[in-house]
């Protein structure tokens, strides 16, 4: 190939280059925008079934969305009136237990005589000799790792705050604008292909819809369920214990049995809970995942997404490596959303060839 202008030639490919690296750059500072907005995208499709449910009852579209936000705020709010109560009453006990062990004033004493039963062989006067003299030595430099360890949560806990106020404000506009924002996107569509593109869109937004709402439904069900067995076998805290068990649930593959450790490892805390009552615990929910996997998410999931199981596993993982949880949790829908495509545009075309 003879190049005629090798100057221009060169000057576009460096433009090229460079607007390629500006998207990039573009994109890497827009990272947490673009998720806070994903993440609000996919909870108002989560939402539109419920609010084309309250549509189809005969109530304005205001309204609808209204409501639906209303009851999902209720309900955390619940979330939080259930566990903060708990986790303040137990600060205040770990507070007073420190306090009473600070005013007998033999916590070293104590500590030396515990760790002497247990490790008869161990020299203990050389270790505590021995921590001492490191800790004296180290002591700015662990004080300033500590003070920058309680800046950086700090900010996280702000953060968190923050991004989860700009996801609900994103979620209440994405979801009271849906239709609008479905016609201008069908609009970008051919006209003589507009109507298939409008189909393929609603499945997919449906699927989509339809996967979350199937995901809250599992998730409610065990909290309820948790709450009354864990109440039957005295565990500790079964109300908290239950909010566990249904905010793991929404994580698709393991988050059901991640929540069940979790609960039957609280039940193992000395003076808490007891061995009998983490191993009925743990009989419980080895019986409940057995009916999750084979009975109930099968009918829940039937009519949200049709996605074989090999696909699910690959998908979870590749959206758990590249967003974290909420890559996990919208692996799936997005898994289907592929495969309409794949089975309803590329096969056909294919076959036409």
């Amino acid at each position: 190939m003879k190049i005629h202008n090798p100057f221009r030639t060169a000057l576009v490919a460096t433009l090229g280059v460079g607007l390629g690296i500006l998207l990039i750059n573009s994109v890497e500072n827009l990272s947490t925008v673009l998720l806070y907005l994903g993440t609000a995208l996919f909870l108002s499709l989560g939402l539109d079934p419920l609010v084309s449910f309250l549509e189809r009852r005969r109530l304005p579209r205001w309204a609808a969305v209204l409501a639906t936000i209303l009851a999902v705020l209720g309900v955390f709010a619940g979330i939080v009136l259930i566990v903060l109560p708990v986790l303040v009453d137990q600060i205040s006990q770990l507070v007073a237990q420190i306090s009473a062990i600070v005013q007998r004033g033999n916590l070293i004493p104590d500590l030396k005589e515990w760790i002497q039963d247990a490790f008869p062989n161990l020299l203990v006067d050389d270790v505590f000799t021995y921590v001492t003299n490191w800790l004296t030595s180290n002591l700015a430099e662990i004080g300033g790792s500590i003070g920058q360890g309680v800046l950086v949560a700090s900010g996280a806990v702000l953060g968190g705050l923050f991004g989860a106020f700009i996801v609900l404000i994103l979620t209440i506009y994405l979801t009271a604008s849906t239709p609008s924002l479905k016609r201008a996107v069908y609009q970008l569509a051919p006209a003589s292909k507009r109507d298939r593109f409008i189909d393929l869109s609603e499945q997919i937004t449906d699927s989509v819809g339809y996967y979350v709402m199937g995901q809250v439904s599992q998730g409610v069900l065990n909290g309820v369920l948790s709450a009354i067995y864990l109440s039957i076998i005295d565990a500790p805290f079964p109300a908290v214990l239950a909010v566990i068990a249904f905010f793991f649930s929404l994580i698709p593959l393991v988050g059901t049995l991640t929540g069940s450790t979790i609960i039957v490892l609280v039940c193992l805390i000395p003076g808490l809970g007891s061995p009998a009552t983490a191993i009925a615990a743990a009989i419980y929910y080895l019986i409940y995942m057995q009916i999750e996997a084979y009975i109930i998410s099968p009918r829940i999931m039937s009519r949200a997404v049709s996605v074989p199981g090999a696909v699910v596993v690959v998908a979870a993982l590749a959206g758990g490596s590249l967003l974290g949880l909420l890559g996990a949790l919208i692996a799936i829908p997005v898994a289907a959303s592929i495969l309409i495509i794949y089975r309803q545009v590329l096969i056909p075309r294919m076959n036409e060839l």
